[in-house]
């Protein structure tokens, strides 16, 4: 066995140290909403909590989850994302898989339209004026139409559709398969870690997304649970309507807003351990070639 060199255990050592601190860096401050949603109302309020919650409680869980608005929110950003990444997940696997083939007629001039919208875009004023002209305005439509297809997750699928061994299909169609019974058939279940990692990608963005609510919804029966939560954090403490609410709970209105940002991350954490073997893997394969 070959030894390890000076330099090499150099290498290794700053490669653990700076992926250590950037690991810090990021679980941190999760810690730290974690242990100011647990905490009394008289340690937040006074600056002491730092990664370890205290004097315990869980009132501003039962407070957050007891809110219509918040259920209301939640059910939305469920619906939206849902809705979003299935419709996202067909129109990206139906835009990639002709794109792959070579022999598609106009491949060059369709990939340069698709490289092109997904630098440029019409800006904040043309889609609002075009979604009030089609009617979309305080509709959910207006939340998942935008998102439906991602240039680069396209580019991710059409990439590894290329990498598919072209005898498979070829076997297919002397047996008198159709284009879409191939797709669907033969090409799809050898495509599911692509299609995990790019439907992560997709309810990620969804469940995230807020700007676009901020920008087309005003129903309060309509806001996902990202603009909820954007609202709930813009209010001062001294706006806030439910302040004699909060201490009479023994809870600080920092602490709610910190439960509530807990509460909202947590169908994504949940998420994330069933996709990770398929996420890693698809990333990889379908990045080879450009």
């Amino acid at each position: 066995m070959r030894k390890t060199t000076l330099g090499e255990k150099i290498f290794d050592t700053f490669n653990i140290v700076l992926l250590t601190l950037l690991g810090a860096a990021t679980l941190l401050p999760f810690l730290h909403v974690v242990a100011k949603s647990m905490s009394s109302q008289v340690a937040v309020s006074l600056g002491k909590v730092t990664f370890l919650p205290i004097g315990i409680q869980f009132g501003t869980f039962q407070y957050v989850l007891n809110q219509a608005q918040f259920l209301n929110s939640f059910r939305n950003s469920v619906i939206i994302a849902v809705a979003g990444t299935v419709m996202g997940l067909i129109l990206t696997v139906m835009a990639a898989y002709p794109l792959s083939k070579p022999q598609l007629k106009g491949r060059k001039f369709f990939m340069m339209c698709y490289i092109f919208i997904m630098l440029f875009s019409g800006g904040i004023i043309p889609n609002f004026l075009l979604y009030k002209t089609l009617g979309l305005l305080n509709t959910m439509w207006a939340l998942i139409i935008p998102g439906l297809v991602s240039v680069f997750n396209m580019l991710l699928v059409k990439t590894f559709f290329e990498q598919l061994p072209e005898s498979v299909e070829e076997s297919a169609r002397m047996d008198g398969a159709s284009n879409f019974k191939i797709l669907f058939r033969i090409v799809l279940p050898m495509a599911l870690p692509v299609l995990a990692a790019v439907g992560l990608f997709y309810a990620v963005h969804y469940w995230n997304s807020y700007f676009a609510a901020v920008l087309y919804i005003t129903k309060p029966s309509l806001k996902p649970l990202q603009q909820f939560l954007y609202e709930l954090i813009s209010q001062s403490v001294t706006e806030s309507g439910n302040l004699d609410i909060d201490r009479a709970m023994n809870s600080d209105p920092e602490s709610i807003r910190a439960a509530t940002i807990i509460l909202s991350t947590l169908p994504i954490l949940c998420l994330y351990p069933f996709l990770q073997k398929y996420f890693v893997k698809g990333i990889t394969i379908g990045s080879v070639k450009g």
